[in-house]
């Protein structure tokens, strides 16, 4: 079985790394969108 002592901080530090990669992710999709748009209206011309 797992260990629980400790589990409070690690579930703070757990939600903070979370927390990043989900702006990260988020930040990173956008980026994608707008790369995808300019290829395609690039080819389109």
């Amino acid at each position: 079985m797992a260990e629980t002592n400790g589990a409070s901080n690690d579930l703070k530090a757990h939600e903070g790394t979370y927390e990043g990669f989900l702006s990260l992710m988020k930040i990173g999709t956008i980026a994608c969108v707008v790369a995808a748009a300019l290829v395609v209206y690039l080819i389109a011309n």
